[in-house]
């Protein structure tokens, strides 16, 4: 297949040959030579890497129900409460609401998805059960990951763990852990129960991490001596972690280097708050970063809206972005960064200016969007793409095609 007469990262006009799920060369574009039918007509539209969204809850999505009045209580326990006494109560099937969820964020762009599956004694495998189908509907369309998520916490509830293993045995990629000091009050048990589990059942460690100031310094040194002792590097994940940035410069710069050193990745969701660390410098000491949009208009809050572009758009606001390279960083973030989360062969973001994914031997997972650069497709957001996945179109104009 060839994308005839695309700009590469904003570059100038190239036709891009793939093969299987490779992309094999990039020549200058030749416009006397007329595409084929099999071939895609770039129209002078920008060639991005796919975006990757490794921070969703697919599992608490309402994309596709009415708008309702938001009715969550303050905290994570009174949001998980809200989300439990409400998410059965629709007209539509739970599963269908995932799936549609899921189409929804391919047909814009993204074809990389890691999402928290709740398990709990009150929903059980329910929610894990239609996140799993969703991933074997579009299996063609994107690539998922789930994580077996214990948004109750682990130790409130007694028969959590027993749902916890079931659902790795059943396919889980990666295990899952919360506050592990707010929540559950017994940080090291509770992740002496994430870490074992993972351990057993040979999956990777995303721990979600809202605990402020001290308190999330602790529990993240928590995190940092199980993946040094349980040699983990390479396969541990914070997700939010924003407020680690509020305790002093020496504190956070010896955590980001931690990061570096032990090969811990951080998912982020561009949260409204300034005491997040820097992007700038966890990329800068090799960091993995990736970026999610959290909810989709659930029970927790009425953002998201299945358009990794428009959350790009909001890493960039919040960490008061105004610069070319800083706005383009916002964006490999949001699209290889995550990417890196996922796959340890993906090309990672390594500093500012770098733009991955778009190269020869890169894996063709390519969003074509309409604008005049990098930053003014973030900007604008246009409605024009096309969506690659392994070297196949599975959507355009915002619609999948081929289902």
């Amino acid at each position: 297949m060839l994308i005839a007469n695309t700009r590469p990262w904003g570059a100038a006009a190239a036709d891009v040959e793939i093969e299987g799920d490779r992309i094999v060369a990039i020549r200058p574009h030749d416009a006397a030579s007329p595409p084929t039918d099999a071939d895609v007509e770039g129209r002078g539209r920008l060639l991005l890497p796919s975006f990757s969204d490794v921070h969703v809850h697919l599992d608490s999505s309402r994309i596709g129900l009415p708008f309702r009045e938001h009715t969550g209580a303050p905290g994570v326990w009174g949001m998980m409460l809200n989300d439990r006494a409400n998410w059965r109560n629709t007209d539509i099937p739970h599963a269908e609401v995932v799936a549609t969820t899921l189409e929804r964020m391919i047909a814009h762009g993204t074809t990389r998805v890691r999402s928290f599956a709740q398990v709990d004694v009150d929903c059980k495998l329910d929610k894990f059960d239609s996140v799993m189908a969703a991933k074997e509907r579009f299996a063609g369309q994107a690539e998922v990951q789930i994580i077996t998520f214990p948004q109750a916490g682990i130790l409130r509830e007694a028969g959590t763990v027993e749902l916890l293993e079931e659902s790795l045995k059943q396919g889980s990629d990666v295990m899952g852990g919360i506050d592990p000091s707010m929540l559950d009050r017994d940080p090291a048990k509770h992740l002496d129960i994430v870490f074992d589990l993972a351990e057993r059942y040979q999956v990777e460690v995303d721990i979600h991490l809202h605990e402020p100031g001290e308190l999330g310094v602790f529990s993240t040194e928590l995190v940092i001596e199980r993946t040094r002792a349980l040699g983990m590097q390479g396969k541990v994940n914070l997700s939010h972690a924003y407020d680690l940035g509020a305790v002093g410069e020496a504190t956070s710069r010896r955590l980001i280097d931690a990061f570096a050193e032990l090969d811990i990745s951080m998912a982020t969701v561009a949260p409204s708050t300034s005491n997040h660390l820097s992007l700038v410098q966890l990329i800068e000491a090799g960091v993995r970063v990736g970026l999610g949009e959290d909810g989709q208009r659930d029970y927790w809050s009425p953002y998201g809206n299945c358009d990794m572009l428009d959350r790009t758009w909001q890493l960039a606001f919040v960490n008061g972005y105004r610069r070319d390279d800083l706005i383009e960083l916002a964006l490999a973030v949001g699209t290889m960064g995550g990417a890196s989360i996922m796959s340890p062969a993906s090309p990672r973001v390594a500093a500012v200016g770098e733009r991955p994914g778009v190269s020869v031997g890169d894996r063709a997972d390519l969003l074509l969007v309409d604008g005049e650069t990098p930053v003014s497709a973030v900007m604008d957001r246009g409605a024009d793409r096309t969506v690659i996945h392994d070297g196949r179109v599975v959507a355009d104009g915002l619609a999948l095609v081929g289902v």
